[in-house]
């Protein structure tokens, strides 16, 4: 049973989709066919129940996965201990959003292929909602992403660095935005551009429930970017971290609202899982962020009061 097979199927257990783990490794769908094939006449068990529409695990399936996860754990070890030298080699897989690839990896990336160009880099770049998930299901060993409310036991992270949930809107058509008697914003008819998943939706629809508001949603977009982008165009508000806006070419088509809702912030974190730690690249990664520039905190955030929130928001100073 070879390593590189086992990465083939933690990956489709993973993605349950063919043709995403086909392009995400660089093999084709017929020759991940046969893979999956081989180890399943190794076995002499099938491993996934697909059909034209779906493809899921069978309980063989799921054995085998937390199989495959040590494997490849043990592997990684068994590599840098065998290595006759002392420099460490083997690869790291980072998961992230194009704003964390801007805004904060470079410089903590920078370091670390400094300090160990023999370690080959894995990046893999999307919605910064799915990076826990993509971690939490062995996709990657570490990633950028913001720290949820409440903390997977299993995960361990780098507080780097925070960052406010802003309410945006259209610079070129503020008649978007419907006013009431008292001049603040009539959220039930004033339309509203959403994450369809991720912490700044969950947020968001919890300050309006206790605000005991049912708003007017336009649209439930994948990705802080495509939001700036709608509401750029004048498809209503959106709410983003500011870190995303900072980075974004549209920054300049969009207005922060000031007075506005405030949401608890983003803190930003470097992350991985428990059993990642004993992976000697790993924690030469780890040790490598905390010796960054950055703000620390290795546990648990805690949110700004509204008065420290608006010290660290530039957002919201006079202007």
């Amino acid at each position: 049973m070879d390593i590189q097979d086992l990465k083939l199927f933690r990956h489709l257990a993973d993605a349950l989709h063919f043709g995403r783990t086909s392009q995400a490794c660089n093999i084709t769908p017929s020759g991940l066919t046969r893979t999956i094939q081989r180890l399943e006449s190794e076995l002499n068990n099938q491993l996934f129940i697909r059909d034209n529409r779906s493809v899921a695990l069978t309980p063989a399936g799921e054995l085998f996965r937390d199989y495959a996860e040590d494997a490849i754990q043990r592997w990684n070890e068994l590599q840098a201990s065998l290595s006759t030298d002392a420099t460490l080699r083997g690869e790291l897989s980072i998961y992230c959003s194009v704003t964390a690839i801007l805004g904060i990896l470079p410089e903590i990336l920078g370091r670390f292929r400094t300090a160990y160009p023999e370690v080959h880099i894995n990046l893999q770049t999307g919605d910064a909602a799915m990076a826990l998930s993509k971690l939490l299901n062995g996709e990657v060993d570490v990633t950028i992403a913001a720290l949820p409310d409440k903390r997977p036991l299993q995960l361990e992270f780098i507080r780097i660095i925070e960052t406010p949930l802003l309410f945006i809107a259209p610079a070129r058509f503020p008649e978007i935005i419907v006013y009431s008697a008292d001049r603040t914003i009539d959220w039930r008819k004033t339309p509203l551009i959403i994450a369809e998943r991720g912490l700044s939706r969950t947020r968001a629809q919890r300050w309006f429930s206790e605000e005991k508001i049912q708003p007017a949603i336009y649209a439930q977009v994948a990705g802080n970017e495509a939001i700036i982008t709608m509401v750029s165009l004048g498809c209503g508000i959106g709410i983003v971290p500011a870190l995303v806006l900072e980075k974004s070419p549209l920054q300049d088509q969009v207005t922060v609202l000031d007075p506005a809702p405030r949401l608890e912030p983003f803190s930003v974190g470097i992350c991985t899982v428990g059993r990642n730690r004993t992976n000697p690249i790993v924690q030469a990664f780890w040790k490598t962020g905390m010796e960054g520039p950055f703000r620390h905190d290795p546990g648990h955030s805690t949110a700004p009061t509204e008065k420290d929130q608006e010290k660290t928001n530039p957002y919201t100073q006079d202007r």
